[in-house]
C-alpha cells in the first residue's frame, strides 16, 4: 500500500515528569528503573521566548524519553517527544498532540516544517540542495493558542524498545495507537492537564493513527475526551485506495488529483480559471460517467467508451491514444512519467508541482519521487541540529526520520472476519467518535497536488453514512502532501488551524 510518508507527520509529547524538574535533573521516582539495569529516561529541559501569531510567548521545552511500562512497572519502550508549554501554569489552555505518518516516520516534518517554534527554510517546489539549511523563528507556530507535544512512535525518531522487548510489538494500526494513547495519559497525569481542552493531529498515515487513537482514547470506559482532530493529508480508507486489479475505486478517487495536476502544469484541455473549478469538473465526471464506464467493464459500448476517453484525456492532459491503451485506467506511476514526458521530466508523488529528471525518458514510471528527495536532507539536518544544540538533548542514537519500521500489522481492533482483514478502513472509528462525543469536531487539510493521499479519497471516506458533515471542516491548499513547504500555504494552514482551535 502506498502511504504518505509524511511526511506527514506530527510529533510526540515529551516526558511529562521532566516538566517540573530542574534542567538536567531526573526525578527520584525514576530511580527504580536505573536500579533494574535500565538507565533513567534521558530528558532535557530548556527555556525560551518567541513571537507566535503576533503574540510574545515565554515557554518551556521538554525533550526526551518517557517510558511505557508493563503492569509490574518494568520499562518496555522509550517514547521520545518534545513538548512546548507556555509558562504560567494555565491548565485551561488547550494542548495539542502531534505526530507524522509513514507508518514509520518521525514527527520532524510537522515539527520543523509547520508548527514548532523553529522551522527549516526550503525553496518551494525545488530541490533543497546541500547544507547549510537556514533554521529560523517560526512565527506561524501555534504556541499562541495551544501548548504543543510532538510524538515519535516506537521505531521512529529517538524512540525505541527497551531490553529484550521486540519493537514489532508496537508496529500495527491498533498497537501503535494504544502506545500513543498510553503516552498521552501519562503526559496528562504528570502535567495535571486532564481538564485541558485536547486536540490530536497527524499527517498522512498520522491521520490513520489519529482515528485509531480516538478509538483508544474514547472507545472504552477510561475515556480521554477530545475536543478536535486535525487531519492533514488524510488516508482513512485503504480498501478504496488499494491499487489491485479489479478494484475500480482508486481510478475514481485519483482522477481529480490528476486533473488539478494537469491544470497546474498547463496540460488540461480547455482549462477553467481556477484549480478549484478544475477539481470540481473532475469530481463530477469521476462519480458520474467515468464511474459508470468502469463498472460496465468490457460491456461498455464503443460510443460510450469514445466519449469517456475524450473527457478523460482532456482532464488528465494525456493523449487519447495513451488513455485508450490504458483501458481508461491510468495508474499514478504512469501518470507521473507520462504527463510531462515531452518536456523530459517526471512529476512528484507527494507534491506533483515538483519535477525531476530520470535516467532516461522511456521508462513507464519515475526513478524516484522528486518531491521527497527535494526536502529530506534539509529536514533531517534541521531536526538533528535543533534537538542536539538548542534543546540540549544529548544522545548517541541516530534520529530515524522514516524507514525504520517494517512488517506493519493492518488488522484493526474490534473488527473480525475475512472481509475486515482485506478491506482496511479506520473511518468507522471516526464516525462512531462523532456520534458519541457531541463536542468533537474534525479539521481536514488537503493539498490540491497531493497524490500520496488524494483529496477526493479523504472526501469519500468522510462522506459515508454515519458522518455528521456539519462537524467536519475541509480546507484546501495550493501545494501537495506537505502543503507547508509553500510559504503562503504555511501561513494559511496555521491560520486555519488556529481558528479551528479557538472556535470552541
Amino acid at each position: 500500500m502506498r502511504l504518505t510518508i509524511s511526511l506527514a507527520a506530527l510529533a510526540l509529547a515529551i516526558m511529562p515528569m521532566a516538566v517540573q524538574a530542574q534542567d538536567g535533573d531526573r526525578k527520584k521516582d525514576e530511580a527504580p528503573a536505573a536500579e533494574a539495569g535500565v538507565p533513567a529516561p534521558n530528558v532535557s529541559v530548556t527555556h525560551h521566548k518567541g513571537v507566535f501569531g503576533g503574540k510574545a510567548i515565554s515557554y518551556t521545552a521538554t525533550t526526551g524519553e518517557t517510558y511505557l511500562k508493563d503492569k509490574d512497572g518494568k520499562p518496555l519502550a522509550a517514547i521520545y517527544a518534545t513538548s512546548y508549554v507556555k509558562d504560567g501554569g494555565d491548565k485551561t489552555r488547550p494542548i495539542t498532540f502531534l505526530y507524522n505518518g509513514g507508518p514509520g516516520s518521525g514527527s520532524l516534518w510537522l515539527h520543523m516544517g509547520a508548527f514548532g517554534p523553529k522551522r527549516v527554510v526550503l525553496p518551494d517546489a525545488q530541490d533543497d540542495g546541500a547544507p547549510p539549511y537556514p533554521l529560523v523563528d517560526n512565527a506561524e507556530s501555534l504556541l499562541d493558542v495551544t501548548d504543543l507535544v510532538f510524538i515519535d512512535p516506537v521505531g521512529t525518531g529517538f524512540s525505541h524498545a527497551i531490553g529484550k522487548k521486540d519493537p514489532k510489538d508496537y508496529w500495527g494500526v491498533s498497537v501503535d495507537a494504544k502506545s500513543i494513547a498510553d503516552y498521552i495519559r501519562l503526559w496528562l497525569g504528570e502535567n495535571g492537564r486532564w481538564s485541558s481542552p485536547k486536540y490530536i493531529g497527524g499527517e498522512s498515515y498520522g491521520t490513520t493513527r489519529s482515528v485509531a487513537l480516538i478509538n483508544e482514547l474514547e472507545g472504552s470506559y477510561n475515556d480521554v475526551s477530545v475536543n478536535g482532530i486535525i487531519l492533514i493529508s488524510s488516508i482513512l480508507d485503504f480498501g478504496a485506495s488499494a491499487e489491485v486489479q479489479g478494484n475500480e475505486m482508486p481510478y475514481i478517487l485519483n482522477l481529480p488529483s490528476m486533473a488539478t495536476t494537469a491544470w497546474y502544469h498547463k496540460k488540461m484541455g480547455n482549462p477553467p480559471a481556477t484549480v478549484a473549478e478544475a477539481a470540481q469538473q473532475a469530481r463530477a465526471f469521476a462519480i458520474g460517467p467515468y464511474a459508470a464506464a468502469l463498472l460496465k467493464g468490457n460491456q461498455l459500448s464503443d460510443q460510450e467508451r469514445a466519449s469517456v476517453r475524450a473527457e478523460l484525456a482532456r482532464l488528465t492532459g494525456l493523449s487519447e491514444q495513451f488513455v485508450d491503451n490504458a483501458e481508461l485506467r491510468i495508474t499514478p506511476g504512469r501518470f507521473y512519467k507520462e504527463l510531462l514526458r515531452d518536456r523530459g521530466v517526471s512529476i512528484g508523488r507527494l507534491d506533483t508541482r515538483y519535477t525531476g529528471k530520470d535516467y532516461d525518458r522511456a521508462g513507464e514510471e519515475p526513478d524516484n519521487d522528486p518531491s521527497f528527495y527535494a526536502i529530506d536532507g534539509a529536514y533531517t539536518a534541521a531536526m538533528n541540529s535543533y534537538a542536539r544544540d538548542e534543546l540540549k538533548y544529548k544522545t548517541e542514537r541516530q534520529y530515524v526520520t522514516i524507514g525504520g519500521v517494517s512488517g506493519w500489522d493492518w488488522k484493526l481492533q474490534g473488527q473480525r472476519g475475512r472481509d475486515s482483514e482485506v478491506y482496511a478502513s479506520v473511518a468507522p472509528y471516526l464516525s462512531k467518535a462523532l456520534r458519541e462525543n457531541s463536542g468533537l469536531k474534525v479539521f481536514v487539510g488537503q493539498g490540491w497536488y497531493d497524490f500520496a493521499t488524494p483529496f477526493f479519497g479523504a472526501e469519500y471516506a468522510m462522506s459515508r453514512t454515519g458522518f455528521d458533515p456539519a462537524r467536519i471542516q475541509y480546507h484546501y491548499y495550493d501545494a501537495g502532501h506537505m502543503m507547508y513547504v509553500r510559504p503562503d500555504d504555511l501561513r494559511k494552514l496555521s491560520a486555519d488551524i488556529r481558528a479551528f482551535i479557538t472556535a470552541r
